[in-house]
């Protein structure tokens, strides 16, 4: 292994590894439906052979009675098999699914539903969201006019605080494989103590530090979410 090489394992470890996992989870979720499509296969012929005796059934006589005994070892041979292929296949089905199956409704319902819930809870969510950015705005107005000095600092802090993490995009740097490696310092303006009743109000600066990895495809996107 040359020095490139080596540099490239031993730097990128970790993104190697975050590729094989996808790789592995990948090739499991492939198996998988394999797996489901063996079972499904089994069940449509299974049903086929339960269609077959009911025809030699209904009309059946003394020279039916070998071909009958061959289609009923038959049917219990492809249960045994159906119920092997299903142990290897590990999918679970919510019993809301089979109880709909088995009232004979349409088991889309329960998708249906489920959607319906989401929908719901993602207004409440978003209901939640809305008052938590109008209280903000209402907290900053607030704080303004009491405190015009100490908001206006919080505010540079954050403009520089997106404005570093520009700079940092721009000055980034490549790892072997394209992908860019950023470690980012910002200082964040902390409002530790605000009592209003006393008039105490202050500020302190510290400094996080972290590193992240964004593929170059996206070296672009970093954005000032951050703040």
């Amino acid at each position: 292994m040359d020095s490139s090489q080596s540099a490239a394992l031993g730097g990128n470890g970790t993104l190697i590894s975050q590729t094989n996992d996808v790789a592995a989870s990948t090739a499991g979720a492939d198996d998988s439906m394999q797996k489901l499509n063996q079972v499904s296969n089994s069940i449509q012929k299974t049903l086929g052979l339960i269609h077959q005796l009911y025809l030699t059934v209904s009309t059946f006589n003394a020279a039916f009675q070998m071909p009958l005994l061959q289609r009923i070892n038959g049917l219990v041979m492809e249960l045994d098999n159906m119920v092997k292929l299903a142990e290897k296949c590990n999918i679970q089905v919510p019993m809301e699914v089979v109880n709909l199956i088995d009232d004979g409704k349409n088991p889309d319902e329960f998708t249906r539903d489920v959607l319906n819930n989401c929908i719901a809870k993602n207004q409440i969510t978003k209901g939640k969201t809305d008052a938590l950015k109008g209280f903000r705005k209402h907290l900053l107005e607030e704080l303004e006019q009491n405190f015009p000095d100490e908001v206006e600092t919080f505010r540079e802090s954050r403009v520089a605080a997106a404005a570093e993490f520009k700079r940092l995009a721009q000055a980034q740097s490549s790892l072997p494989n394209g992908d860019v490696r950023r470690e980012v310092k910002i200082s964040i303006s902390v409002i530790q103590t605000m009592k209003c009743g006393l008039k105490i109000f202050t500020t302190t600066t510290q400094w996080y530090q972290f590193t992240t990895i964004i593929p170059s495809s996206t070296d672009q996107a970093a954005g000032a979410h951050l703040v």
